[in-house]
């Protein structure tokens, strides 16, 4: 089964085999993927191991890996046919959500300031780690609604970035 995603505007195309092997973007990788509980896997691939947590419905989801972020899109060959037949892909919101309960540590970002997609705009402490929540769209902060020391709930939002087009 083929699947495109899209991380940060780019674009992944990945092929799952009857056997379990994965290519991404044509290139074969070993990948060794166990789920551990609710939204919980290990992942080995390249002799690196990882724990990662992902959540999400409908084709979104949030991946956290290695303390970062990454908002994905999710895409079968149906799935992309019709968004490239509607006129493209849709990029994510400029909202930025807790993805976790957890505590903020560091807010980057100031209402009228202009931020780059991929930027991190919040640092959030959750299970001993701190997770570098990074702006998905490129515009002006429009609201930030969180403040260091305080505990947020899963997707509490946290900063809205207003795209330069909208």
């Amino acid at each position: 089964m083929k699947y495109v995603t899209m991380i940060h505007d780019r674009q992944y195309e990945i092929e799952i085999g009857k056997e379990g092997e994965v290519t991404v973007n044509g290139e074969p990788r070993h990948v060794d993927f166990l789920n551990l509980g609710p939204s919980l896997y290990s992942l080995i691939t390249d002799n690196h191991s990882f724990q990662v947590v992902v959540e999400g419905e409908s084709g979104r989801y949030d991946v956290l890996m290695n303390g970062h972020l990454y908002e994905t899109q999710v895409m079968d060959e149906r799935a992309l046919l019709m968004a490239q037949r509607r006129g493209g892909l849709v990029s994510g919101s400029g909202e930025v959500n807790s993805p976790m309960p957890g505590l903020i540590v560091g807010v980057l970002v100031e209402a009228g300031q202009s931020v780059e997609a991929g930027q991190t705009v919040v640092i959030l402490e959750s299970m001993k780690m701190q997770n570098e929540l990074k702006t998905p769209v490129s515009g002006i902060v429009e609201s930030v609604s969180c403040e260091v020391g305080q505990t947020v709930d899963k997707n509490t939002r946290l900063v809205v970035v207003q795209p330069p087009e909208a």
